[in-house]
């Protein structure tokens, strides 16, 4: 008799969702991720991935502004920006002693920094001190939190965050981890995910029709700030007419429970 494997611990994680009013309404900032990442492989996702331990190093509070006090929800914090700057070269920083993001012109210079720090080559904590910036962490508000399911051989434990993306900064992808990259509006995005023109994971798909509600920038943010944040870890429910993704109700989603594709023989 087989022993009974125990599911992998969640790993922290963040994702970002950048904000910006375009002519016909509210856009986010989304990717493709590349079709030989392990996890979402050529889905359209919001920026983001595991939080390193370099992450929750308290040598970073003096280079952050306005940071959560908790450790983890701080790691969170610096995830996101950490990710948002690696994965797509928007930077939400300042320089040390001012109160203005800084600008697209000096976020050029500092694009270099990229692919080395995404390696590993250049630390967070050695970027910052040497460039004199601080992390605006007071800019994110957090949206979203979702676990993944304990049936999953890959588990993380993740955090969303809106942020409003400074105008003169300009969202590349890298072409690493995503290869294209797009402004949309959430609800065009949930559409283009509903006729299949587009790969949309379950999280991400119910987190653009939540962002939906919103038709600026600002509203979604005031939205975000009035809601509690209720932990989201799906669960399966085998019914008459089959199985059924589910999750909680109190997390204020439009859809809290969607039926599964039945597999193939």
């Amino acid at each position: 008799m087989s022993e009974k494997t125990t599911p992998p611990d969640p790993k922290p994680a963040a994702t970002i969702l950048l904000l910006r009013d375009g002519s016909a309404g509210m856009e986010v900032f989304m990717v493709v991720r590349h079709h030989q990442i392990d996890f979402a492989s050529g889905a359209l996702v919001f920026p983001g991935g595991k939080a390193d331990p370099q992450d929750f190093d308290s040598a970073l509070i003096p280079f952050l502004s306005g940071q959560h006090d908790d450790v983890d929800m701080r790691a969170a914090e610096v995830s996101a920006i950490r990710e948002a700057f690696e994965e797509c070269g928007i930077l939400l920083a300042r320089e040390q002693g001012s109160a203005d993001m800084i600008s697209g012109k000096r976020l050029a210079k500092l694009q270099e920094f990229r692919e080395p720090m995404n390696k590993g080559e250049v630390s967070l904590l050695d970027f910052l001190q040497q460039q004199q910036l601080q992390l605006a962490c007071d800019q994110l508000v957090h949206f979203a939190h979702w676990i993944t399911p304990p049936m999953m051989p890959k588990r993380f434990d993740t955090h969303f965050y809106l942020a409003i993306a400074p105008a003169d900064h300009v969202a590349l992808h890298d072409g690493y981890e995503s290869v294209d990259s797009i402004w949309i509006a959430p609800d065009a995005a949930v559409e283009e995910a509903k006729s299949g023109q587009r790969t949309v994971i379950f999280p991400t798909l119910r987190n653009l029709e939540k962002l939906a509600a919103a038709t600026s920038v600002e509203q979604a943010l005031d939205n975000a700030k009035a809601s509690n944040v209720v932990p989201v870890l799906p669960w399966t429910e085998q019914r008459e007419d089959g199985h059924y993704l589910c999750i909680p109700v109190e997390a204020g989603y439009a859809v809290s429970e969607e039926k599964m594709p039945e597999r193939g023989a």
